[in-house]
């Protein structure tokens, strides 16, 4: 392939390779994205969107599309059940900090959907599925990965490689880059249902997150769908929790005797984990495919789309304005500190605290949550972290 013009190549069309397309695209500057599946994904993934997320993909018009597809969230809570006692976080008190100043509930499908549909539009960008990289090979001025597609490989010629492709990262891989930490040891098991918890709860938010006695459950709402994260009880097997019998015990737990359908089903396990460095040369990492983190608190998708925006900035500036290459090292300084001090080390203690089963630990938690979402001056500090906005300012501050 030869190379006429600056060149990006990414290796993952989910949320955080889409995003440092059009990005990139949206500039002039060729892009290539090749992606081992032959669509994008549609599973069950993230679903929450926070309020900087929003203000950064307002220009490009991708905001308007997604609160046109998903569903306002005003307010988040944490909530004993059955008795409904709860602390609720008003995100209102972050107006004047962002213009969204709310959750948004979307799935992560939707938004790549949003995405690519613009890129498709773009002359810069070429989306290639059912593509997989095998092998990268850097030179002192490109980047030539090794891909595979129907039975014949290629080799594509770039200025720069991002690895976008998730937690088990074949970029990642191919230049020796190491990924450190754990596994939580519980399953999560998602399922969607239409029953409208709304209705049977007393003040439910759309994203809520609840003790149960022997347990916790989280809730979060999307148009026309609710999504509940449930756990197999004591000395229940996942694979029984899975069934229709135990699904239906589960919720049963949250609406006894009610009949709640299920459309769909998913268990995943939770890891910790963090790269060792998040460029090689040449070659950069991104999202799931530099640091993973509990969902508890919806920032891993996020975080991955602010890791393309900030990357993307300077890659742009680099290609474009003659920026100094040195300036890719801010790359790594200001978000791999984010991902382990305030993504990672939030959302743990985010799930520390849904799994505490300690009663009267977790009514001072609670009596604490609600004194902090009482005041507005303590309310509006723990949502500017929670909301990853000041996650960012710190990184935004990063020399």
């Amino acid at each position: 392939m030869t190379r006429r013009a600056p060149h990006l190549l990414i290796a993952g069309a989910g949320p955080v390779g889409l995003t440092a397309a059009m990005a990139f695209a949206s500039k002039d500057i060729r892009v290539t994205v090749v992606e081992a599946r032959d669509a994008l994904a549609d599973d069950l993934r993230a679903s929450t969107f926070h309020p900087p997320t929003l203000d950064m993909l307002a220009p490009s018009g991708i905001t308007d599309r997604m609160l046109a597809a998903g569903l306002v969230c005003p307010n988040w809570q944490i909530r004993m059940h059955p008795s409904g006692e709860r602390a609720v976080f008003d995100l209102s008190v972050l107006r004047g900090e962002t213009a969204y100043p709310f959750r948004l509930q979307c799935e992560q499908s939707v938004y790549c959907r949003i995405v690519l549909a613009v890129l498709k539009r773009l002359a810069s960008a070429t989306i290639r599925f059912a593509t997989t990289l095998i092998d990268v090979r850097q030179t002192s001025d490109a980047v030539e990965a090794r891909v595979a597609s129907q039975g014949e490989e290629d080799i594509l010629l770039a200025d720069y490689l991002i690895g976008a492709d998730g937690a088990h990262s074949a970029v990642r891989k191919a230049v020796g880059v190491a990924m450190s930490g754990d596994v939580y040891p519980e399953t999560s098991i998602l399922a969607t249902t239409r029953f409208p918890f709304h209705e049977r709860l007393e003040d439910l938010s759309n994203v809520s997150y609840c003790w149960k006695p022997d347990g916790t459950f989280s809730l979060l709402r999307l148009p026309g769908i609710w999504r509940a994260s449930l756990y197999a009880r004591d000395g229940q097997s996942v694979d029984d929790a899975l069934t229709d019998d135990g699904l239906r015990g589960l919720l049963h737990d949250i609406v006894p005797r009610a009949n709640i359908d299920v459309l769909e089903r998913r268990p995943y396990r939770i890891h910790r984990r963090l790269a060792a460095a998040y460029r090689q040369g040449r070659v950069f990492l991104a999202g799931d495919a530099a640091h993973l983190n509990s969902p508890s608190g919806g920032m891993g998708m996020n975080g991955g789309i602010h890791d393309a925006f900030d990357l993307a900035d300077k890659l742009i500036a680099v290609l474009t304005q003659g920026a100094d290459t040195r300036i890719l090292d801010r790359y790594e300084r200001a978000r791999r500190p984010i991902a382990a001090d305030e993504i990672i080390q939030q959302a743990d203690r985010n799930r520390s605290r849904m799994q505490e089963r300690d009663p009267n630990r977790r009514r001072a938690m609670l009596d604490e949550l609600k004194r902090t979402a009482d005041n507005r001056v303590s309310l509006k500090a723990y949502l500017l972290r929670s909301s990853m906005i000041e996650g960012l300012r710190k990184a935004a501050a990063t020399a």
